[in-house]
């Protein structure tokens, strides 16, 4: 228990979540707009400040696209080029690495049927030819990884969608992005999915972390994919847990990092900070502990938002309560990180457990050899294992008193 990995864990917070005015379907954003050299200056002083590590970005939240032009970026003279390096400058000055970069294929209407997904193919084309500028843009700033979320490509109507081509198409898409990414030799040491379940459409293609990790499997380079759950949106807007979708992940080897906000399960997507919104402490505290308990070695990235009643118009407010945000956001990331340190070190809630766990290790190792000849020979005392209360109430009590700090 003593040998957790990660006391504090590195830290990234995103373009689109400090840039983001905070808009719903019912009204638009009630901040005022700034503008990607804005942002980077925001993270910058964040780093200073001690908050966080790292960044990520979705293209567009660094520069445009203009679909005319898909090798803008290329050309040292164009003001894409010169938007990019004076962004990197600022970066590499403040020591901020970049941890990932997303292709945006929701917001262009183009893409309202999908992206890399889309039935069109004219559309699939285009999907890709900014995908690779994506790829190209974060391999300019270092990125670790490339995320590809399912964003629209998914439906409303079931009879719309030709099934025996649509993961074929997704299929072809992520290899041709690990592929252009080898042949380019560019900075990525993996990729990963973000499944979703619904919302922008009413089903996604990739629901589950399941789902993700299934398509995986049939891609050209396995090795080089993973997924990077959103906890706690992503699964508990459908009602699942995140817990489990992490450990699944994790047990498999494929969870490269995390995302991490708040949700109220069964609700549209609240995308609220850790800790912030109506649930979700004691399933945020169980997927930290869950983490650091098998010492796992990825890096926490934020993916959500302010609350809107928390946001004001002006230009007075635009830089100073994004700056807020940041501090908020990373201090209930800290205490949440905290308490599940504390948790990893309580005797009482391990020895509990191991009561669960770690008993007849001797049947165990008979049962993991796989020997079916002496697995049929154990004779198992069924009146005394049947008769045995687990006590698991007991066990999630004591969590829960730790929580409260008691």
């Amino acid at each position: 228990m003593e040998d957790t990995m990660a006391e504090k864990r590195i830290l990234s917070m995103p373009y689109w979540c400090v840039g983001n005015p905070v808009g719903d379907p019912f009204g638009p954003g009630v901040m005022d707009r700034v503008n990607p050299i804005e942002v980077t200056d925001i993270l910058c002083d964040a780093k200073r400040n001690g908050l966080i590590d790292c960044t990520s970005a979705h293209d567009d939240d660094l520069v445009p696209w203009d679909h005319s032009h898909p090798e803008d970026d290329l050309h040292q003279k164009s003001d894409v080029y010169k938007t990019l390096k004076s962004i990197k400058e600022k970066l590499d000055r403040a020591g901020v690495k970049f941890n990932t970069i997303g292709c945006s294929l929701h917001g262009d209407p183009v893409f309202r049927n999908g992206g890399v997904a889309n039935p069109d193919p004219r559309v699939r084309v285009l999907a890709t030819q900014k995908v690779m500028r994506a790829l190209r843009i974060g391999s300019f700033f270092e990125a670790a990884h490339f995320t590809y979320w399912v964003a629209r490509d998914g439906f409303e109507t079931q009879f719309a969608v030709p099934w025996d081509r649509a993961f074929t198409y997704i299929r072809d898409a992520l290899n041709i992005a690990r592929r252009y990414a080898e042949e380019k030799k560019l900075s990525f040491r993996g990729m990963t999915i973000e499944h979703k379940p619904n919302e922008p459409r009413g089903e996604m293609f990739l629901p589950t972390v399941g789902h993700s990790i299934g398509l995986i499997q049939y891609l050209e380079d396995p090795s080089f994919w993973g997924v990077n759950p959103e906890v706690l949106q992503h699964d508990q807007m459908a009602g699942l847990t995140s817990v489990a979708a992490v450990g699944f992940a994790l047990s498999l080897g494929k969870l490269f990092f995390l995302h991490i906000g708040n949700q109220k399960p069964n609700q549209f997507d609240n995308d609220n900070p850790p800790m912030i919104g109506m649930d979700g402490v004691k399933e945020l505290v169980s997927i930290l502990w869950l983490v650091n308990k098998y010492r796992w070695e990825g890096l926490v990235e934020f993916d959500n938002h302010m609350l809107r009643t928390d946001t004001a118009p002006g230009e007075r407010n635009k830089m100073a309560l994004r700056h807020e945000y940041i501090a908020l956001a990373v201090d209930a990331y800290r205490t949440l990180e905290a308490k599940a340190n504390d948790l990893l070190k309580d005797r009482k809630i391990a020895a509990d457990q191991a009561k669960l766990w770690d008993s007849h290790a001797d049947i165990a190792s008979v049962l993991s050899s796989g020997d079916t000849s002496k697995i049929a020979s154990i004779k198992v005392d069924y009146d005394a294992v049947v008769q045995q209360p687990l006590r698991i109430g007991e066990l999630d009590l004591q969590v829960n008193k730790r929580i409260f700090g008691m």
